[in-house]
């Protein structure tokens, strides 16, 4: 299927390595111009070089800023201050138990996870309706339905990015424009291969048997009995960014690998 990407500006936000990473390259790949996000100079000069590996004839650069704060927003903005398609990657995540969790670290995550989207569309969403063409998407989670009792906050700032885009999908009648989030399960990011591989030091087992207990036990609804691959959740990421989706707006998508049991 031709996504119709060729004439379109995405941005991707904290996106060197896993989920974000694959959407950048694959939106690149789609034939989109891309700009790369993360923290750190390096490592976004290094996901850029990937990129452009991938896909040879795009227009492929990055921006190191930090968007977990207001400043670093406000240079994002001021490298790329127009953009057709946004793709609120951006995330943070850590296993604590609540009576732990302090007040600092439930506003870090919120600050983070919600605030970097919110700040991000509502500078650019203006522009979009303007031109009567744009794409919003938060990359949410399958932990927004699900909330993990290991992690509450972060299932909290996954379920306020769902609200966060519906509401924003209903400001959007009758134009060109939509907003989606994609909510995908447990994925073999960069962080969940490090947690495995650390599991399996301490239990002196290999990684696949840490992977086929954590499903047996962690997550037993899935219908995958595996990590999904972050490739997996970029298709799906880059057919609402394109044109061809013009009739799914408002709408939670889940790439869960069927962890949610639910019809709707």
């Amino acid at each position: 299927m031709d996504l119709q990407l060729g004439d379109k500006r995405a941005l991707v936000t904290g996106s060197t390595a896993g989920i974000g990473f694959a959407a950048a390259a694959k939106l690149a790949e789609e034939g989109a111009s891309v700009v790369i996000n993360g923290r750190s100079e390096e490592r976004v000069e290094e996901a850029v070089r990937r990129a452009r590996e991938r896909a040879p004839e795009a227009e492929v650069s990055g921006v190191a800023t930090d968007l977990g704060t207001a400043d670093g927003v406000e240079e994002l903005l001021r490298q790329v201050p127009e953009t057709d398609i946004l793709v609120n990657n951006l995330g943070i995540f850590e296993q604590k138990d609540f009576e732990e969790i302090t007040d600092d670290d439930w506003f870090r995550f919120f600050e983070t996870n919600v605030m970097s989207g919110v700040r991000l569309a509502r500078y650019y969403l203006p522009g979009m309706e303007e031109r009567d063409w744009g794409r919003i998407v938060f990359v949410s989670s399958e932990s927004a339905i699900n909330i993990p009792m290991e992690m509450i906050h972060y299932g909290v700032t996954k379920t306020a990015q769902l609200a966060v885009a519906r509401g924003l999908a209903e400001t959007t009648v009758g134009t060109g424009v939509t907003v989606n989030s994609v909510l995908p399960g447990p994925t073999a990011s960069e962080g969940i291969k490090t947690f495995v591989g650390q599991m399996a030091e301490e239990q002196g087992k290999d990684e696949d048997t840490v992977e086929e207990e954590f499903f047996q036990t962690a997550r037993p609804s899935s219908l995958l009995q595996r990590f999904i691959e972050p490739e997996e959740v970029a298709a799906m990421i880059a057919f609402v960014c394109s044109p061809v989706s013009s009739a799914t707006n408002g709408a939670s998508l889940r790439t869960d690998g069927g962890v949610v049991r639910s019809v709707i």
